[in-house]
């Protein structure tokens, strides 16, 4: 294994310090934890399910593959084999451990964007392999590559992929024998753009041979602390993740696989919650525009990616001296040390707070 970065959200302490001191209390816009209450549909399916004193399935149930695949279906036009989904304990534990998994080996290289989470640099160096950053897969010229991730929506920037590009990196991926795993774990939360995933036809021309997709139902649906996700796509990769998983013990537990086949299929909830976020985005947008944060991208997901052109440790500070708590960019790789991450998931009462000490 690799040597690890340090943790690096352990540098934003004396910063959150400063922001609690605000006579109003800490409005804190850095980590994109949901706020808002599980859905009545979602505790019920849990509470149901708590008298589970066997040991779950790896592969997850029945119903629940089921409902993923539905899912995906319904709301993204993608035609998934049930057989072909398999549920995560959270999309993080996936990324973390995806390269050690499909067997990534010492001196080959996981490809990522070059403003991306930082757990894709992280899963490369728990297997040993070498973590590298690039927005353009041509340059890598013909030498081999194990494993390309892209992720549309991004975290931190809130850009969208179109379905062209990712057609490009899927090409690009098959003509090298590379699997690409695309993080969407954001792609319901689309505003001035429409998140594709990459196992769209449009995308894939129908066949899934070397894709995996990644979903979290964290933020759709405010499970964060049940650490609900599920991959899918390419069943031989899936039937591979499956057996490793079993020996791991890497396995979600019966009740929360219960809470996820009743969130995935329940739309309603995440259209109320999209809602919520719509609201705390149109307050907070412009009021940072015009407190002179330059606003990019951001076409999609939980974050405003922003600039005022100076460093980002100094746009937290200034921002943490009205009591607000903001990421910065070089969080995300070294092209973010102008900008910052401002999350949209606090509360409306804590986001009107931070309306009113911007203006």
């Amino acid at each position: 294994m690799n040597a690890l970065p340090d943790f690096p959200w352990d540098r934003l302490a004396p910063y959150k310090e400063q922001a609690a001191a605000h006579p109003g209390g800490l409005v804190d816009l850095s980590v994109g934890t949901p706020v808002d209450p599980v859905p009545g549909v979602v505790r019920e399916a849990l509470a149901a399910a708590s008298d589970s004193p066997g040991y779950p399935l790896t592969y997850g149930t029945a119903r629940l593959r089921e409902a993923a695949a539905g899912w995906l279906r319904r709301n993204h036009q993608v035609v998934v084999d049930p057989a072909a989904v398999l549920p995560t304990i959270g999309s993080k534990e996936l990324v973390a451990w995806l390269p050690t998994l499909l067997g990534v080996r010492a001196g080959q290289r996981v490809v990522f964007p070059e403003l991306a989470y930082p757990t894709y640099d992280v899963g490369a160096r728990l297997a040993g392999a070498e973590p590298f950053a690039t927005d353009g897969l041509l340059a890598l010229g013909p030498e081999p590559v194990p494993l390309v991730w892209v992720n549309s929506p991004s975290n931190p920037t809130g850009r969208v992929l179109p379905a062209e590009h990712l057609r490009k990196v899927v090409s690009w991926a098959r003509e090298r024998g590379a699997v690409v795993a695309s993080d969407e774990c954001y792609i319901e939360l689309g505003w001035e753009d429409r998140p594709v995933s990459i196992l769209h036809p449009d995308v894939c021309g129908g066949s899934h041979e070397g894709l995996l997709a990644v979903h979290s139902l964290s933020k759709r649906s405010n499970l964060a602390g049940y650490r609900a996700a599920f991959v899918a796509g390419d069943p031989a990769l899936v039937k591979r993740l499956l057996e490793v998983r079993k020996h791991a013990g890497m396995i979600v537990p019966q009740p929360v696989q219960a809470a996820m086949t009743a969130a995935l299929d329940d739309d309603a909830h995440v259209a109320e919650q999209r809602e919520r976020y719509a609201a705390r985005r149109a307050a907070l947008r412009p009021v940072l525009d015009a407190a002179g944060w330059e606003i990019e991208h951001s076409e999609a997901g939980l974050y405003l990616w922003a600039g005022n052109g100076e460093n980002c440790w100094d746009q937290v500070g200034e921002l943490a001296s009205r009591g607000i708590l903001v990421a910065p960019g070089d969080f995300y790789g070294p092209t973010g040390s102008r900008h910052i991450r401002v999350a949209i998931t606090a509360t409306d009462e804590r986001i009107d707070a931070a309306v009113s000490r911007l203006q």
